[in-house]
């Protein structure tokens, strides 16, 4: 995922985004407002973080009218102090106003998930393991969610059910069991697939090991499990750590040596970051 890709699907989804905010119209500026008026307003943070989802915010406005400019002091991944002026946009007021919320729910949430992203992954400085997201986002803000991962230094996994094969334990249920289910995988999926089997003890890595999985992902296990199924795998498949993994408990899984840890917190637990439109006035 990269800022490209995000750009040329964001329109829809930021066109949803405003409808929902618009349905009708904006009774609030068309009372105040009745008329086309050139203006201005400031774009500041009022929090420290890493900033993301700028070109975002900018095609709200430019979606409303094309005529709308937006100019920035900072650009995606810098690290902002409160207090910065980060840029301005002008046009007309009328635009300003309404696109103001939305704009600004992107660009929080985006820069909420990127400082948050960055503070877990400085925790996996000088190590072999990698920080993934998961599919654990908010419907209609993956690709946006996903971007901000990037942006905040980590690295994203799937990016939904098309992209990969991820047996889990339903699954697995399903199959009838993991060897089963990796030996479905691998008939039916394209071989250019690697198959992901999700384990939940000893037992099922072993039978993961046994049948030839790719990626075998060790879920919810304690370190001390974890280190066990890591010798156990003796690097016959990649390793992945998943299950409630959050900033104050991945310390335990650094030193284990996995390849990777997927943590949905980095998308369904960052806090919004605070960033505001302020000074509006008639040009």
């Amino acid at each position: 995922m990269n800022d490209i890709t995000m750009l040329l699907n964001a329109d829809e989804f930021i066109l949803l985004a405003l409808k929902e905010d618009i349905s009708s119209e904006d009774v609030t500026t068309n009372a105040v407002m009745p008329d086309y008026q050139d203006g201005q307003v400031d774009l500041i943070c009022k929090q420290d973080g890493i900033i993301c989802g700028l070109q975002v915010f900018e095609r709200v406005f430019t979606l409303l009218d094309p005529d709308t400019d937006v100019t920035f002091n900072v650009k995606d991944g810098d690290f902002v102090t409160s207090g910065t002026l980060m840029g301005t946009v002008t046009g007309d007021i009328r635009v300003l106003l309404s696109g103001e919320r939305t704009a600004l729910n992107y660009l929080q949430r985006m820069s909420g998930i990127a400082t948050y992203t960055n503070s877990v992954a400085k925790l996996l400085e000088g190590s072999k393991t990698k920080l993934l997201d998961t599919r654990k986002t908010t419907p209609c803000m993956r690709i946006f969610e996903k971007y901000a991962v990037k942006t905040g230094g980590g690295n994203n996994h799937r990016y939904n059910l098309s992209d990969g094969v991820l047996l889990k334990d339903n699954h697995i249920g399903a199959a009838g069991s993991v060897k089963k289910a990796i030996e479905m995988a691998k008939e039916y999926a394209p071989f250019v697939r690697k198959i992901e089997v999700e384990t939940e003890n000893l037992d099922m890595v072993k039978e993961a090991v046994e049948a030839g999985a790719d990626i075998i992902m060790l879920d919810n296990m304690s370190p001390e499990t974890m280190k066990k199924a890591i010798e156990i795998i003796d690097g016959r498949a990649l390793t992945e750590c998943s299950g409630n993994v959050t900033k104050e408990n991945i310390q335990n899984i650094v030193n284990l040596g996995v390849d990777f840890v997927s943590s949905g917190a980095l998308t369904h637990s960052a806090p919004i970051m605070d960033i505001s439109l302020k000074n509006l006035h008639t040009l």
